[in-house]
């Protein structure tokens, strides 16, 4: 197999970057890029720790991730699995990027960042919904914004609803459960519970 193992060839396979993708890059979010955070309601958040990689889906009320201001961004941490492997990597490695997707727009927008976990209780209660405060909200520096163009949109056709997949021809939570595990965990049971956990745990 050949493959690409220095920088020089890499630039030589793909010439140089067109203009536009450098000079729509700012430290700062401005006005317009405000406005996708604020029409967003989900965001993929990468973080990078001692055991490697990781890649979480944050989805919530659009505009959830809120715009302290043109350098800071606050993003509430919901009830999930208390797995906590995003908030472990942060507390050891702060470097973030986050990719917001928008329904119905082809252009994503990406940022980059250093992020802190804050509990301050008043902090902690601005976010609350349905009377429900997040246990932590992280809080992040911005480094870098950028919208990333359609194309990647485009070709997944990924709003299109003609091209969404039938769930039933996917494997379920429960049965991939049941099939890693030797416990009683998974199954039937847990899919047909899964529904009214979800409802009563989302906040």
């Amino acid at each position: 197999m050949q493959t690409i193992d220095t920088i020089e060839a890499l630039e030589a396979l793909y010439g140089r970057p067109v203009a536009a993708s450098l000079v729509k890059e700012t430290d700062r979010v401005t006005p317009h890029y405000a406005a996708f955070i604020a029409a967003s309601p989900f965001v993929a958040l990468a973080t990078a720790g001692p055991e490697g990689l990781d890649c979480t889906p944050r989805g919530d009320l659009p505009g959830f991730l809120r715009i302290h201001d043109e350098k800071t961004l606050m993003m509430p941490d919901r009830r999930g699995n208390n797995r906590v492997d995003s908030l472990r990597n942060i507390i050891r490695d702060p470097r973030v990027g986050l990719l917001f997707l928008i329904p119905g727009s082809g252009t994503t927008l990406r940022v980059n960042g250093r992020a802190r976990l804050a509990i301050e209780p008043e902090l902690l209660a601005s976010f609350a919904v349905d009377g429900e405060p997040p246990r932590s909200v992280i809080v992040i520096t911005v480094d870098a914004v950028y919208f990333q163009c359609a194309r990647a949109i485009i070709r997944s056709n990924l709003w299109n609803p003609e091209k969404h997949v039938d769930p039933s021809s996917l494997p379920t939570m429960g049965q991939i459960i049941a099939a890693m595990s030797d416990s009683q965990h998974g199954g039937e049971a847990y899919d047909k519970a899964w529904p009214e956990r979800a409802k009563k745990t989302m906040w």
